[in-house]
């Protein structure tokens, strides 16, 4: 049953009657909701009128896209969902690409938006922002797409999409608000929330087979994902008792710190690492869909040879590689269980001895194997490396230099974060989730990093860390185009064909909206200008050339 706020507790408790405006924002405030991404429009300024009295901070991005980014961003950082507010039309469709790149990556993400109103005729009357259905086009990028009929199923539709983010796999999800229904006044009683969710717990028959796969394994290995992000100490521990192979996918960076002399980093793309996970008695995945953007490749039939799936969703346990046996339920209490079942047997469990020299090898074999591709990055690499602090937080494209080379080569530990545009590959994340990042994080250090292709999708939030005036370095590594396509097309035996853009002084469109901005073409260069983009207010937009970054 939804839990209520007893009334006279407060701005939450009113009786009064409230417009459909204020009680989706004091629903949403009574949530624990603090920070909105958004634009004002025609249609939402009855949303934005109640913002500042129940305590919601705006941030105001140049683009409902980079809204959605920067909201999704803040999620991955702070746990909570992150809040976009969008118009109706235009602004919502805006949006949808950062909803997508939210639904593939299991992120927390709320947009709300106003729509036609509740008697809008089907036929197309030419009204302002009009289209023939929003939650039909929002349904194939959320979970859900909510469109409200009352203002007492307002705060319903709120509860809903806040259940949805506390008891299973986090997925972006719409509430639409009709435009007559958010001035509509209601009488209102307290506010209603979501109920509290207690935390699944795996089968006890499924732990003692998962204890028993990994207790009789020679050869044993952890694949962590996302999902693993919430039990790091535990995933550690584990792959300390085994003695397992620790690898991870782009959205499980640094759950395990990747210098720990059993982590292979963000390698599970490896063909190297695919055949050596094959070859183990017994894999343990968690919390990572085994898919083709995890893998770069086709999934294949089995992963070891008995593969155990950690998931707080059950059709992961059949979805990508299927589990010989799965555990669904939240990822600490799930390997806590394991690890006490282990404990339990009275030989306990042994590590092999063997496996950081396995670890050393497949590193090897892995950078060797990229080694001419990858040198263009890695000196620059290993500056952010050495100038950035140990918790820096890193925002990523999809960009060459990014998937190729940071994912790979840039280390991180658990105090750290990296956040990248997995499966969906949206262009344009890095700058407004920067955004993002600061005004959830506005102590740490935030750097992102693009290609000249992806930036310019979103360039124009260099004007909202103007305004923030945050220090934020954007390091940009320039091959005059769309480098990934240039070279597809080149292996296909295609003449290059729309990749090739001319040159733009990305510094200086910097500078015009108010930042700084340095063109770098040495790694010594890059860390005075890093080191300077640290210490200063706002944007500064450092340009690598590629073609001199070798």
């Amino acid at each position: 049953m939804t839990g209520q706020l007893p009334l006279g507790q407060g701005e939450f408790g009113s009786a009064e009657r409230m417009s459909g405006g204020g009680v989706l924002v004091r629903a949403l405030a009574a949530h624990g909701v603090d920070t909105a991404f958004g634009i004002p429009g025609t249609h939402n300024l009855e949303v934005y009128r109640h913002l500042e009295p129940y305590g919601i901070r705006h941030v105001t991005p140049r683009h409902e896209q980079g809204a959605g980014y920067a909201a999704d961003a803040y999620a991955r950082v702070t746990g909570r969902p992150g809040l976009a507010i969008t118009t109706t039309g235009p602004a919502l469709l805006n949006i949808a690409a950062a909803a997508g790149q939210a639904y593939s990556d299991s992120v927390p993400l709320l947009i709300v938006s106003p729509g036609m109103p509740l008697g809008h005729p089907r036929q197309s009357t030419g009204t302002l922002h009009e289209m023939r259905s929003q939650t039909e086009a929002m349904r194939g990028v959320t979970a859900f797409s909510h469109r409200a009929s009352s203002v007492g199923e307002i705060e319903a539709a709120v509860a809903r999409a806040f259940t949805l983010f506390r008891s299973g796999r986090p997925r972006p999800v719409h509430i639409e608000v009709p435009l007559d229904l958010l001035e509509a006044h209601a009488p209102t009683g307290p506010a209603r929330l979501a109920p509290p969710v207690d935390v699944r717990r795996p089968d006890a028959t499924a732990v003692r087979e998962a204890a028993g796969a990994l207790r009789r394994a020679g050869r044993r290995a952890l694949v962590l994902g996302g999902g693993a992000r919430g039990a790091a100490d535990a995933c550690l521990a584990l792959a300390e008792e085994l003695g397992a192979v620790v690898v991870t996918t782009a959205n499980g960076k640094g759950v395990v710190d990747e210098c720990h002399p059993l982590s292979l980093g963000v390698s599970l793309h490896v063909p190297a690492v695919q055949k050596a996970l094959a070859d183990c008695d017994a894999v343990l995945a968690v919390g990572t869909e085994l898919a083709e953007s995890d893998l770069w490749t086709a999934p294949p039939a089995t992963l070891g040879k008995t593969l155990i799936r950690v998931d707080v969703d059950p059709a992961q346990m059949y979805a990508g590689v299927p589990a010989q046996v799965g555990l669904v339920g939240d990822a600490r209490e799930c390997l806590r269980e394991v690890r006490r079942a282990l404990a339990a047997e009275p030989d306990g469990v042994s590590a092999d001895p063997d496996t950081p020299a396995l670890v050393r090898e497949l590193l090897h074999e892995r950078d060797a194997a990229t080694a001419s591709r990858d040198a263009r990055w890695l000196p620059y690499l290993r500056v952010l490396r050495e100038v950035c602090a140990q918790d820096a937080v890193f925002t990523s494209d999809s960009a060459q230099c990014c998937y190729y080379g940071a994912l790979p080569h840039l280390p991180l530990g658990p105090s750290g974060r990296y956040l990248h545009p997995t499966g969906f590959g949206t262009l344009g994340y890095a700058l407004p989730a920067a955004v993002g990042v600061q005004a959830a994080r506005p102590e740490r250090q935030v750097v992102a990093l693009s290609g000249d292709g992806g930036l310019q999708f979103s360039v124009q939030e260099l004007a909202t860390a103007v305004q923030r005036q945050l220090p934020l370095p954007v390091v940009v590594f320039d091959n005059g185009g769309y480098g990934e396509i240039r070279d597809e097309m080149t292996a296909r035996g295609d003449r290059p064909t729309a990749v090739d853009q001319p040159p733009v002084d990305l510094p200086a469109l910097c500078r015009a909206y108010g930042g700084a901005g340095e063109r770098v073409t040495t790694p010594g260069a890059f860390a005075e200008a890093l080191a300077r983009a640290l210490r200063t207010p706002g944007p500064t937009l450092i340009t690598v050339p590629e073609e001199t970054s070798a």
